[in-house]
């Protein structure tokens, strides 16, 4: 069962949500709360797997509770939500080591599809969307390169550059004709070596860097 616990000052926006996840057999909201403050407490007491965290709310908003709670010990993975394509605060959000943003108006199928995946974490919300996130908010000069990315091979630099474009591992495979399980290793090894939580840290990892 993967817990979840709702972040947003909207009432009505919170009951629609747990509509929708407690509907699968295999989710289950075991807490809501309406601002961050509210939610750290909340969160600390829930201990869910996957948090929906609202970014624009009183009293605290999103991103002041998401870098507490992911300050925590064994933290949750936190989705963003948010109402803007090209949000600036998501963009914080995830730099800050949020595992990813969804559209407020998402398909429910998406939405419950993303809290699976952040929960495996092994694949990236959007991808394609971080990816452009963080082209148009990209800090203007990049961060030096960490060594640990020179103790990556050439192939896992190739696997890398391709992961931080926001190709899934099914595109990555047909591309340099490999199989799926192949890139799947490529990238868990890859996400060990630069210390990375999942595919979206790779892509904010890359363009902090000077390397997407």
């Amino acid at each position: 069962m993967i817990r979840v616990v709702l972040v947003d000052d909207q009432a009505l926006f919170r009951a629609g949500i747990r509509m929708v996840v407690d509907s699968q057999s295999d989710l289950e909201v075991v807490g809501e709360a309406a601002d961050g403050r509210e939610a750290l407490t909340v969160v600390r007491a829930a201990r869910p797997d996957v948090v929906l965290m609202d970014i624009r709310m009183p009293v605290m908003d999103g991103l002041a509770a998401t870098a507490a709670l992911l300050g925590d010990p064994d933290p949750p993975r936190v989705v963003m939500l948010t109402t803007f394509d090209l949000d600036e605060a998501a963009a914080r959000a995830i730099r800050g080591g949020a595992s990813g943003f969804l559209l407020k108006d998402a398909d429910p199928e998406f939405l419950l599809a993303a809290i699976r995946t952040v929960h495996a974490g092994s694949a990236v919300i959007a991808a394609s969307a971080t990816r452009d996130l963080f082209a148009r908010f990209a800090e203007a000069a990049p961060r030096p390169v960490p060594p640990a990315y020179g103790e990556l091979t050439e192939r896992e630099r190739e696997i890398f550059a391709l992961a931080a474009r926001g190709l899934s591992n099914a595109e990555i495979a047909a591309r340099e004709y490999l199989s799926e399980a192949t890139v799947k290793t490529h990238i868990s090894r890859i996400l060990t070596k630069l210390a990375l939580r999942d595919r979206v840290q790779l892509v904010v990892f890359a363009f902090e860097h000077g390397l997407a």
